[in-house]
């Protein structure tokens, strides 16, 4: 009988990747300044926060919404800008049927209006731009991801980035207008004339771990639960150590 491969979820690291927490705990007011449509079910939300102290690339926060009897929902969101980003965050948020947070984003919210956040929060999901990243993730799981691509373009950094990223359709894939030549898009319900219909599979993977670069991958994997397990099989099955896969899940 062949053992179930269940990767792990949390790894060590390293000392100088610090999340204050000072700043962690402390709430702040953030205020609503741009919203822009991504696809027709997702869309990024710009905040000014004057006293942010900064993230790493794949950090999160909490943020809280305060309805006007008191009653408060909280959620955990990605963060989806780079850290030289000084005094802003940017959200990108999934319209999800029946949710109450975002559902307020995607149909009341406003420039102006504001909520509070806290963090940033975790760590073992951060890259700090110093090893060499394979970034794989589906549907608003790449939203982390956007970060520390972002991140490697804002410092112009030596390291190689790769990224896979899954969605249904080009409609549906998240940040479209933002990916180079690092990116490799997989479509699983419709693609483009030419491209190939169907789920990331080990001929996405495997000539990424085939041409390693010095050091080899530190991989991150951002999905649901069920993209989180197939994509980090499909890692180790193509060699990648069990202990640099980073991962992420939802859902």
């Amino acid at each position: 009988m062949t053992e179930t491969f269940v990767p792990p979820t949390r790894f060590a690291v390293p000392g100088r990747i610090a999340v204050s927490n000072r700043a962690a705990a402390t709430w702040q007011t953030a205020t609503l300044t741009e919203i822009r449509r991504e696809t027709p079910h997702a869309a990024t939300f710009r905040f000014a926060v004057p006293h942010w102290t900064g993230h790493l690339p794949g950090q999160h926060l909490m943020l809280r919404l305060r309805a006007e009897d008191g009653y408060l929902a909280q959620r955990h969101y990605s963060i989806a800008s780079p850290p030289d980003d000084a005094g802003h965050i940017e959200l990108t948020l999934d319209h999800v049927e029946g949710g109450e947070v975002s559902g307020w984003f995607h149909t009341v919210a406003k420039p102006g209006d504001s909520v509070e956040v806290r963090g940033p929060l975790s760590g073992f999901f951060a890259w700090p731009g110093d090893r060499p990243a394979l970034l794989i993730g589906a549907g608003s799981g790449v939203v982390p991801l956007m970060s520390m691509l972002r991140h490697h373009r804002a410092r112009d950094l030596d390291v190689p980035v790769r990224l896979l990223v899954s969605a249904r359709t080009p409609e549906e894939l998240i940040y479209a207008r933002e990916y180079g030549a690092e990116t490799t898009p997989v479509f699983t319900r419709g693609a483009p004339d030419g491209v190939p219909v169907g789920r990331m599979a080990a001929a996405h993977v495997a000539p990424l771990l085939a041409e390693q670069p010095p050091g080899g991958w530190e991989a991150y994997v951002c999905g649901s639960n069920g993209f989180a397990e197939h994509a980090s099989r499909l890692l180790v099955e193509a060699g990648q150590p069990v202990d640099r896969i980073r991962i992420e899940r939802f859902g």
